[in-house]
């Protein structure tokens, strides 16, 4: 099941509200987002909801071995049981057969690669579980005792799937005792309608013009070798946007599912796109998987506290991590290294030379290396890649515009521009102004009950003849 969804949407969510709201007791709220949350994830993972659940109990388990063992051996061993256990099975299921296709192309062998399905959110789940124990043996939260509650963590539907990466030192208190209130309702619902919105009617536009400048990726990229340098470019552009709209988009859904059920995750996106450098763009970009690679591996190996030499090393090998976390392609370590290299560069020299330099001159250069990143980051085929490349700076033989080109601009101009318009915090700080006066205050909420009711209505008959629309993180 999908957030992007008419059945979601109308009948799911509604049932899932009208039982929680009769549910009078913490308790009785909690089974009923227990098992509408196992609904969720059986409906597309029948088979993989068993081990969620058992991965759920095993880090419950070594949880509470943590918290009866406190400072003794026994502790540790639950800590590392935990750790090579959920580690190990996200290796399984997401890079065995990686890893055995490049054994055997640098070997020269024929072992048989094995076929096994990603269970959707593995990633995402994997990475709540292990930093639930570890802080645990930081002693930095408290031990969850009831398995239902830590399993409720674990499983809650609106971050289950695809993120944010939600701590659990950020809910526990709401695990136990929360309330809603009707702004938090009119809050939540409005951001869960907006997040709706990006991923229908702007990140799944933006996938026409990413498939008219490359070509599908289930049939090998076609265009990519013979794109023109300006529509290399314009479909990376494209690229950069649809992540950001899809992405953000189910975080804002989830965010706003949680608000409206009384959880308060963190954000995870800042308006990436006005970033001034690198540095600042990972600062405002999937801020839970950066912030989680920062407190449980770039600190543990020495963070800033050791030489620069080592702080660089540090460096590379969390963005080595974080390439390889989105998927067992070698494009996407290739994108970590690429973010890694930048980000040294930035720390060693360039940083506080942008700092000096006027903003728009830091916003041209971050985003001109953010959008050949996204390039990087799309082409999970190497060769399509290095087309991909060539394309971009005229060695494939092409020109720098076709008229291809111009009519998918021209087509989608306006597309473009409202894209790129959203990219950035207007809305929000047009909201800012109107409310500063009574009369503003009560224009803008009525406009944003408009909105929501536009962009609802809009995204539900864009929904209509689409039966299969997936979330790109999904994949990770």
């Amino acid at each position: 099941m999908v957030f992007a969804d008419l059945f979601f949407i109308y009948l799911f969510i509604p049932l899932c509200l009208l039982c929680y709201f009769l549910a009078k007791s913490i308790n009785a709220k909690n089974a009923v987002l227990l098992i509408f949350s196992l609904i969720f994830y059986a409906w597309g993972e029948p088979v993989w909801v068993v081990m969620l659940i058992g991965y759920a109990y095993l880090n419950y388990k070594c949880g509470l071995l943590i918290g009866r063992s406190r400072n003794k051996p026994a502790a540790k061993h639950a800590l590392l049981l935990a750790v090579i256990v959920d580690l190990g099975v996200l290796g399984v299921f997401k890079y065995s057969g990686f890893f055995v296709e490049n054994l055997n192309a640098l070997l020269h062998i024929s072992i048989p690669v094995p076929q096994i399905r990603l269970p959707i959110g593995i990633s995402f789940y994997t990475f709540q579980t292990l930093s639930y124990t570890i802080d645990c043996y930081r002693n930095k939260v408290k031990v969850q005792k009831s398995y239902s509650r830590f399993l409720l963590y674990v499983s809650m539907f609106p971050q289950l799937v695809a993120g944010p990466i939600v701590r659990y030192s950020t809910i526990a208190a709401e695990i136990n005792h929360r309330s809603v209130s009707q702004a938090d309702f009119a809050a939540g619902l409005t951001r869960m309608i907006r997040g709706i919105g990006k991923k229908v009617i702007i990140a799944n536009s933006m996938s026409t013009i990413v498939t008219g400048c490359f070509g599908a990726a289930d049939q090998g990229y076609p265009g990519v070798k013979t794109v023109s340098a300006l529509g290399a470019f314009l479909g990376a552009t494209a690229v950069a946007l649809q992540y950001y709209f899809d992405f953000s988009g189910y975080s804002d859904i989830a965010i706003g599912l949680g608000r409206i059920f009384g959880f308060h995750f963190d954000e995870n996106f800042d308006y990436p796109y006005i970033c001034k450098s690198i540095t600042d763009f990972w600062r405002r970009w999937h801020i839970s998987l950066s912030s989680w690679f920062r407190d449980y591996v770039y600190i543990p190996l020495g963070g800033n506290r050791r030489g620069l030499k080592r702080q660089c090393i540090n460096i590379m090998i969390v963005w080595a991590l974080t390439g390889f976390w989105h998927g067992a392609s070698w494009n996407f370590m290739l994108w970590g290294v690429y973010f890694g290299v930048l980000l040294l560069i930035e720390k060693l020299f360039l940083l506080k030379r942008l700092e000096k330099l006027p903003f728009w001159v830091g916003h041209i250069y971050a985003l001109f290396l953010v959008i050949i990143g996204w390039g990087i980051f799309h082409f999970d085929d190497l060769g399509a890649l290095g087309k991909f490349f060539g394309a971009l700076f005229c060695l494939n033989g092409n020109p720098f515009s076709s008229e291809i080109t111009r009519n998918i601009l021209s087509g989608n101009i306006f597309l473009l521009i409202a894209a790129v318009l959203f990219s950035f915090p207007i809305v929000p700080a047009i909201r800012k102004k109107m409310i500063k006066t009574e009369k503003g205050y009560y224009l803008a909420n009525s406009l944003t009950i408009v909105l929501n009711v536009a962009i609802l209505i809009i995204s539900s008959l864009m929904l209509v003849n689409n039966t299969n629309n997936p979330f790109l993180y999904f994949r990770f």
